[in-house]
């Protein structure tokens, strides 16, 4: 197999297009992967010539600049479409999740059995998984969708576990569906159709309903949920981390006794850190697709891009959306078994 294309929206993201030219010309260096950025072709051009990179490994396709509110972009749109034609292998955006879910239901196609695709986020847990030791949950849907049916939710967890598989080689995930509220018999009845299905599928360890305080521990290794409850959960889990990290960092320059206790732990918090630093791994995918889709978080930077056009890759060379659709086949064929009895 040659090595993966890989289309980068090269205009979205907070820090557009300057880190993403710099993360895509760090990935030429540093891999084979083959590179088309996406946007405006004379300001790509002109940023490529500041930086080091491999010309042989990194093409320039323009798109024009898109009126001011566009959405999706124009840089997002065609980056899609040249996924979607098959010219490359993934899309990798730091660009708006509501565009780029715009972009690709525009010009790719839903696997057969899904009817809303999932973004996933991944979250640092204290237990590893799989042949990798992947520290991370998988949690969606974080956003893609607000609202989401029992069929939805299961199709989540049907995808989830699939990705797991996949990129963390775990052939048994355990999965739950976040509790939204104080007890079973006030879940909304998405949550308990979901939870009664799920019991019935074999090739996972379903664990029921977890709560958002025990994602951390890990015990879980795909999260399902509806997106809007999904988005709330990672941005709380992301706050509480960081204010971890400032509160220890107050604690440092402020007392003296403090700073001793700091040095003894200091070791936990440098590990905290670098497990959630978000640009290490540096996307999460939108699962439903019948090609290989990241999102960058909108903050990213080089390292952060250069980061997810690997993760990108590696959803590509190991079929990521080949292997969902071959799980979801069974759970398509149902409604029209059902059509046909």
């Amino acid at each position: 197999m040659p090595p993966p294309t890989i289309a980068f929206d090269a205009m979205g993201g907070d820090f557009a297009p300057a880190e993403i030219v710099r993360g895509a010309a760090q990935l030429s260096l540093e891999t084979d992967l083959d590179i088309i950025l996406v946007g405006d072709a004379p300001r790509l051009t002109a940023l490529l010539g500041e930086t080091s990179h491999n010309a042989e490994r990194i093409a320039v396709h323009h798109a024009p600049p898109s009126p001011p509110g566009a959405s999706p972009s124009s840089s997002l749109f065609e980056a899609a479409r040249l996924v979607a034609q098959g010219r490359a292998d993934a899309l990798v955006t730091a660009g708006d999740t509501g565009a780029l879910l715009r972009a690709c239901m525009g010009t790719m196609q839903l696997l057969p059995g899904v009817e809303k695709a999932a973004l996933a986020a991944v979250f640092p847990t204290e237990l590893r998984r799989g042949a990798t030791g992947d520290p991370f949950s998988l949690i969606l849907d974080v956003g893609a969708s607000h609202e989401a049916t029992g069929r939805d939710l299961v199709t989540y967890a049907l995808m989830g576990a699939a990705y797991a598989r996949i990129i963390s080689r775990n052939p048994v995930p355990r999965v739950a569906l976040l509790a939204s509220g104080a007890g079973a018999e006030r879940e909304h009845p998405a949550i308990l159709e979901a939870e009664a299905e799920l019991r019935e599928v074999a090739d996972i360890d379903f664990l029921g309903l977890t709560e958002v305080d025990l994602i951390p521990l890990g015990t879980a290794d795909v999260i399902v949920t509806s997106g809007l409850l999904g988005a709330l959960t990672t941005r709380m889990l992301e706050g509480v981390t960081q204010t971890v990290l400032d509160l220890a960092r107050y604690a440092y320059q402020e007392r003296l006794s403090w700073r001793l206790g700091f040095t003894m732990v200091a070791g936990f918090l440098r590990q905290l850190k670098r497990l959630t630093d978000w640009e290490e791994y540096g996307g999460a995918p939108l699962l439903g697709f019948d090609r290989v889709v990241i999102r960058a978080d909108r903050r990213s930077q080089a390292r952060a891009i250069a980061n997810a056009g690997k993760v990108a890759s590696k959803a590509v060379v190991r079929g990521v959306p080949r292997a969902i659709a071959e799980r979801l086949a069974p759970v398509s064929a149902e409604p029209q078994l059902a059509a046909e009895g």
